[in-house]
Formats: C-alpha cells, sequence, structure tokens
C-alpha cells in the first residue's frame, strides 16, 4: 500500500490542493462557484474535496460508508455548520428537503455495482437548474483496478494486471498475501469497472446532459501525487472507442440535470 493510503492527513492535503487548482477551475468555465452554493460529495472521505468549497463560502455535506473517515473530516474540516457530514450508505440517504446545486462524485462510481439504480438516486437530490460532476479511472487503464491500495509493494505498482481472468487476479493477490479483505474489495472494483462508452450511456439512459468530457491520459491529481504534469488525452486514441480505455487515467463528466 502507498504511503498515502495509509496517511490520511497526506491524502487530504493532496485532494485539497488538485480540487483547488484543477477542479474549482473546470466548473467554473461553465458557472460561479458561489458563496451560499449547496455542494454535496458522495464518498467525501476524509473531506479532502469538500475544503476548497468551504473557502469559496459553499455550504457542504458529505457521505461516506466509513465512519472513521467522516470522523476525520470533521476532525480536519472543523465542526462547522456549513459542513454536514454523514457516515452511512448513500442508498440509504434520503433526500428531505434539501437539494444540491452540485453533486460532486470523485472516484466513487466505478465502485459501485448497479449504477442504474446510484444515478437515479443521484438525481432525487439536485435542484433545478443543478450540475452532477463525475470524475473515475477507465477500467482499461494501468491502474484502473485500484492496484495500489494492495500492501504487496510490487503488486500495488504493477500496472494493468487486474485486466487479467478473475481466477488468475486472485491467485496473484493471494500469492503477495493480501488480506481477504484486500482480495474482496479488489474483485468487487475488477466486477464493477467503468468504461467511457458505458458511462456516456448509462448518463443519457438516466436523462442527464452531457456539458463536457475531458479525457485525461495524465490526471491532473498525478501533479501533486508524483509530480507529473497533467496532459489531456490525444485525439488518437481519445476519439477511438475501446482503445481509449486503456490510455485514460480519469474520465471528467460534467452533466445537468
Amino acid at each position: 500500500m502507498q504511503k498515502r493510503h495509509r496517511d490520511h492527513r497526506q491524502y487530504f492535503d493532496e485532494l485539497s490542493r488538485s480540487t483547488e487548482k484543477y477542479l474549482l477551475p473546470f466548473l467554473e468555465e461553465h458557472f460561479p462557484i458561489s458563496p451560499g452554493m449547496r455542494v454535496l460529495e458522495v464518498g467525501c472521505g476524509a473531506g479532502g474535496n469538500l475544503l476548497p468549497f468551504l473557502h469559496k463560502g459553499c455550504r457542504v455535506a458529505g457521505i461516506d460508508l466509513s465512519a472513521g473517515k467522516i470522523d476525520a473530516a470533521r476532525e480536519r474540516l472543523g465542526n462547522r455548520p456549513d459542513a454536514e457530514l454523514k457516515a452511512g450508505n448513500f442508498f440509504d440517504l434520503e433526500p428531505g428537503t434539501t437539494r444540491y446545486d452540485l453533486i460532486f462524485i470523485r472516484d466513487v462510481i466505478e465502485h459501485i455495482s448497479d449504477k442504474d439504480a446510484f444515478l437515479k438516486h443521484v438525481r432525487k437530490f439536485l435542484a433545478p437548474g443543478g450540475h452532477v460532476l463525475v470524475i473515475f479511472p477507465a477500467w482499461q487503464m494501468p491502474f484502473g483496478g485500484h492496484q495500489q491500495i494492495c500492501r504487496n509493494g510490487m503488486l500495488s505498482r504493477l500496472p494493468f494486471f487486474h485486466l487479467l481472468p478473475a481466477f488468475l487476479y486472485r491467485g496473484l493477490l493471494w500469492l503477495g498475501k493480501e488480506s481477504p479483505a484486500t482480495v474482496e474489495e479488489l474483485l468487487d472494483i475488477k466486477r464493477c469497472g467503468l468504461t467511457v462508452e458505458r458511462f456516456r450511456k448509462k448518463a443519457a439512459q438516466h436523462g442527464f446532459r452531457l456539458l463536457k468530457e475531458r479525457l485525461y491520459f495524465i490526471n491532473p491529481h498525478y501533479e501533486i501525487k508524483f509530480g507529473l504534469k497533467p496532459r489531456l488525452l490525444a485525439p488518437v486514441p481519445g476519439k477511438i472507442p475501446g482503445l481509449r480505455n486503456f490510455f485514460t487515467t480519469s474520465a471528467w463528466y460534467l452533466l445537468a440535470g
């Protein structure tokens, strides 16, 4: 497992910096991030993505399956009235009277098995005229299996091996002495993997209008993590269905409800 996945403070700081430097400008090409805007992050972790929105005066909410990460988010964001944080399953969350101007889903949807139910549920929380930002790694890209969470140093840095047949993938993980929980998590990610083509189709099926698509060959977050300059995917392979998934380290979609 890479150090940033053990050090939650480092991961929080990295996410906060990349969101401020890249995600906010991406959004502001279409609308201003203004005080009072209501922002919901699904799968917020320790809250690093939410901090830049708070600095802009937004009212933020975050939900995550991990109670420990929500505790860390409360600690790092502070117990403030403009940050509502909840531990639990997003599918169990009821919208009540609150609707959000922006729903932010970063590196989460590829973990969801029932993507139709998920996108349908997201719509319940979207305010009229609101937007949804979805970011995910294409499944076939070198680390699309999230194998960087492996504790075995070699496996955490081994590209593409998540594309092996499931029985071989499981075998390598066991040989690498990964824990049963990690093996099952990685196999679940394999079952849930998402491609550019599949996401476009799902979004359209659920009535979302695509405002902007941006496919990265070098994920902007890699600048914070590894010092690599972000690079967009070139027209070839970027325009070739299927092939582009092997080169898209991060796919960004801004959707209108």
